[in-house]
């Protein structure tokens, strides 16, 4: 059965700092016509980093969207023309302080194949050595070290419900870590 759908005219609704919103007119399998209204979004990365006591670094972070601080793993928005791995780094160094000997790529999530056109791409690192974060203008968040443990029984029970954080934690514990 063929499921592509494909594109016949796209409309622009909004092109912002980080987000374009655009309406397409698309055809489907069978011939008729549809909308569909997609966020694209130029990507990211989050960080699961050990610390040499098996602590993962987390960082609190108030999420408008959502109304509340949430605890997520560190993470950041890909620059344009950046690859994932650089962006890790940066971004590690940034929110946390740290830099690591070790990376292991831990694969690429697509968080909301329906409308929101964002990639994420999912490290581990270790070997972590420590100097001062240096946060971006007008970012706002608290980063602190949870026993790895115990940040897999928050992203199963629920308490943490960012999704990355949740598919890192899993992913790095299934690795048998």
């Amino acid at each position: 059965m063929e499921l592509t759908e494909r594109t016949l005219s796209r409309r622009d609704v909004y092109r912002g700092r980080i987000l374009t919103l655009h309406v397409d007119e698309v055809s489907l399998p069978d011939g008729t016509h549809s909308h569909r209204e997609v966020a694209d979004h130029p990507g990211g990365v989050g960080i699961l980093a050990l610390d040499d006591r098996g602590r993962a670094a987390v960082v609190r972070q108030y999420r408008y969207v959502f109304g509340r601080v949430m605890t997520e793993i560190p993470a950041g928005k890909l620059e344009p023309g950046e690859e994932p791995a650089l962006t890790a780094r940066r971004e590690l160094e940034e929110e946390v302080g740290a830099s690591a000997s070790e990376w292991t790529d831990l694969g690429m999530l697509i968080p909301s194949p329906g409308c929101y056109g964002e990639r994420l791409y999912l490290f581990l690192a270790r070997g972590l050595t420590f100097s001062r974060p240096h946060l971006d203008e007008g970012e706002f968040l608290e980063a602190s070290f949870l026993p790895l443990e115990e940040l897999e029984r928050r992203c199963l029970s629920g308490e943490i419900q960012d999704a990355k954080t949740v598919v890192a934690v899993l992913k790095a514990r299934a690795m048998g870590l």
